[in-house]
């Protein structure tokens, strides 16, 4: 297929470039330069990558041969006096399932087994002689949770003969020599050494012989073959970030299991054996509600497993209390009193209608929202201010102590009920009230944050009336829920970009008015609030410079921070782990650079379930001259790309799947009056399509499955292509 060019020399700045869309859909789905940048192991079983030497004490013999193969590696310790025989392996960047050591054997020098010790960590800051996290740390609090099994370290009795020991949670000898099983860890400390609770079962000496270390993987496997959406574009490192989200998150992708689920009351029989997206890695190590805000976003784009998240919204809406409450987990069973979860039920349920097309899903559960909007949280509203206020007893997705009516909390209820009165216009069972009813609500509140909450001095909403603390994520969910209008949405962005908020590592979650919830407060990044903000400045015209700005600072300091390319919990003073070796660092929920670049940098949103409606607008920062990418869709793979000329216009490609239609929306050149910004694109039946000057941009109305003539024929795919 051949290519020609169709200039309209009486319209400004809008040249038709036709291009074989076999040939670029051809070319999307050939491409693997992408591949370079994925994260996950090749295979479910995962070799260390290298010895630390400088870690290696004691009596050790072919350490290296636990990463190249060879000999058996020796531990040998005559007696407890002698220094013990380390040996500390690389696994590369963070991993997550259960280690598996090949035994060639062992000979005792004394009563009992030899012991062998692990210590895992993600770090190596925190790589200690214990864990940096093990599950008997959130264990043994009664209640029927199961017991505290170890002090931070997992035991091994290596027995004389050949044997393949694997990480499961339990102990070897009633409650002696045991182990808590699955670990999130980049590093794991071997030493031959033994619990003195352990005696008379394992010895601290003798000599152990290791054929092979490895992991058996327990996330999901994110291959190249397995991925459904993709993206690349100008900057390495933003694309590298877009991958290491995507692998953070099939990290926390996982199968229900009891033994290796956070254990304090969380084991469900309801969940049992399902996909779900767990909180972290390593730690809290449950499915939780709030999470999926973020993680449900980058696994729809990345992968063809939606049915994690739906898996975990069906399960707590399945236990949904009389009082419309929402539980936000399985923990406690299902009793963990946070209040703005049920909050980001509704918000997730619109996510996964739009982005998979399941309008059962929210046909079944239509009950289940109408319990949380009109039960639940009108009996928390305030009559004289319209606003929420917090039941005494609940926290937040941050624990945070800022009881009562925090712009937070109604910002979210406003995002909350726009999108279930979307969702009412769409499914059959809601009655015709409902989405009016939801919407005045959300206007009524919007004018009561806006009332009480509006610091005019500061530029910036208020955390909570007679507060002087400004909060992340009240101004950044006012910006994108609508409450704030283009004037008071300019002046808040301003203020979390400013030196109240701006550091190094991110944009703060309070500023200096926070210290009064405790200290650090003004000193502490959330990514997974970070995402709604640098969403917010897309969303607000404008803004992808700093949305950008932002992009490299808080997740490309996580990427490049130790261990490397998994996403963190939170980010304390510095850059630092906010919680030291309790935080998790490959946490799903901190993922939000995937679901932002593919939405504003590449552009893709969809507009109706399953993209059957959808638009293509690009917001890239200046400094970005090209991307590509794949979102998947139920119609089929949604190719898209662009390119920066030198004059700065960008050339949009688009390959939408049949029986979808949307807009393309094409920035027009500067300086020019809005009557000259039209433009064309032709259907292979030779119908033109006109394009719209709107705001600046021209907008095209595109249908998916159409076809186009190019110099040599009819292409037989979709695609356009349109240059300003």
């Amino acid at each position: 297929m051949g290519k020609f060019k169709k200039s309209l020399p009486w319209l400004y700045g809008v040249t038709l470039y036709y291009a074989s869309s076999i040939q670029f859909a051809n070319a999307q789905a050939n491409d693997t330069s992408w591949h370079k940048y994925v994260r996950a192991p090749a295979s479910s079983s995962v070799k260390p990558k290298a010895v630390l030497d400088s870690y290696t004490l004691g009596d050790v013999a072919n350490a290296d041969s636990l990463v190249t193969g060879g000999n058996a590696t020796l531990l040998i310790r005559q007696g407890a006096d002698d220094t013990v025989p380390t040996v500390v392996l690389d696994f590369g960047q963070n991993i997550v399932g259960q280690l598996e050591i090949d035994f060639a054997g062992s000979t005792n020098a004394s009563d009992g087994f030899p012991g062998l010790k692990l210590s895992f960590s993600e770090s190596l800051e925190f790589l200690t002689d214990r864990s940096d996290f093990t599950r008997s740390d959130n264990a043994g609090q009664g209640d029927g949770n199961p017991p505290k099994i170890t002090s931070g370290t997992d035991q091994i009795a290596v027995k004389n003969e050949p044997f393949t020991w694997l990480n499961q949670w339990g102990c070897e000898f009633g409650s002696q020599v045991c182990s808590d099983g699955l670990h999130g860890f980049r590093y794991v400390k071997i030493e031959l050494d033994a619990l003195s609770d352990d005696a008379p079962y394992t010895s601290p000496s003798g000599e152990v012989a290791i054929n092979s270390v490895s992991l058996q993987w327990s996330g999901y496997l994110g291959t190249p073959d397995t991925y459904t959406g993709w993206f690349e574009c100008s900057d390495a490192d933003l694309t590298q970030w877009w991958y290491d989200g995507a692998y953070t998150t099939e990290m926390c992708t996982d199968v229900f299991h009891d033994n290796d689920t956070e254990p304090r009351s969380a084991a469900s029989e309801s969940l049992l054996g399902k996909w779900v997206l767990h909180d972290g890695a390593k730690r809290d190590r449950d499915p939780y509600m709030g999470d999926l805000a973020v993680a449900a976003l980058t696994s729809y784009l990345t992968h063809d497993i939606s049915e994690a998240a739906r898996n975990v919204m069906e399960d707590l809406a399945q236990h949904q209390r009389d009082d419309g409450w929402i539980p936000p987990a399985s923990i406690n069973n299902y009793a963990l009193p946070l209040f703005d979860y049920p909050l980001w039920w509704v918000s997730c349920s619109w996510d996964h209608v739009m982005y998979t097309g399941n309008l059962s899903y929210i046909e079944t559960y239509y009950p289940t929202l109408l319990r949380v909007l009109d039960t639940y949280y009108v009996a928390n509203t305030d009559a004289a201010t319209s606003l929420l206020v917090r039941p005494s007893g609940y926290g937040d997705y941050a624990f945070i102590p800022r009881d009562g009516s925090a712009a937070y909390y109604s910002a979210l209820y406003v995002l909350a009920l726009n999108r279930a009165a979307e969702l009412a216009d769409l499914v059959s069972v809601s009655a015709p009230d409902d989405a009016a009813r939801w919407r005045a609500r959300a206007a009524n509140t919007s004018a009561a944050v806006l009332a009480n909450l509006w610091d005019a001095n500061a530029g910036a909403f208020f955390d909570r009336a007679g507060h002087a603390a400004h909060a992340q994520d009240g101004n950044s969910l006012a910006v994108l829920s609508g409450i704030a209008s283009a004037n008071y949405s300019a002046a808040a962005l301003a203020y979390l970009e400013s030196a109240a908020m701006n550091r190094s590592y991110g944009h703060a979650f309070y500023d200096a008015g926070g210290e009064e919830l405790g200290e650090g407060y003004s000193d502490r990044v959330y990514p997974f609030i970070s995402y709604f903000e640098a969403a917010a400045r897309f969303e607000s015209g404008g803004g992808a410079e700093t949305a950008v700005k932002m992009l490299r600072s808080t997740y490309g300091g996580m990427a490049k921070g130790d261990p490397g390319v998994t996403m963190w919990e939170g980010v304390g003073a510095g850059g630092s782990k906010y919680e030291g070796a309790f935080t998790s660092l490959a946490h799903a929920w901190s993922t939000g650079v995937t679901p932002l670049l593919t939405t504003y940098v590449l552009g893709v949103r969809p507009l109706k379930p399953g993209f059957r409606e959808w638009t293509v607008r690009p917001l890239p920062s200046s400094d970005l001259t090209w991307a590509r990418g794949q979102v998947p869709t139920p119609y089929g793979p949604f190719a898209v790309q662009w390119e920066r000329e030198e004059d700065g216009h960008l050339v949009i490609t688009v390959v939408p799947p049949a029986g979808t239609n949307g807009t393309m929306v094409v920035p027009a050149g500067d300086n020019q009056e809005e009557e000259n910004l039209r433009g064309g694109a032709w259907a292979d039946d030779g119908t033109r399509l006109d394009g719209e000057a709107v705001d600046g941009s021209v907008v095209f109305s595109v249908q998916g499955g159409q076809r186009y003539v190019d110099a040599d024929g009819i292409a037989d795919a979709p695609g356009y292509i349109l240059e300003p």
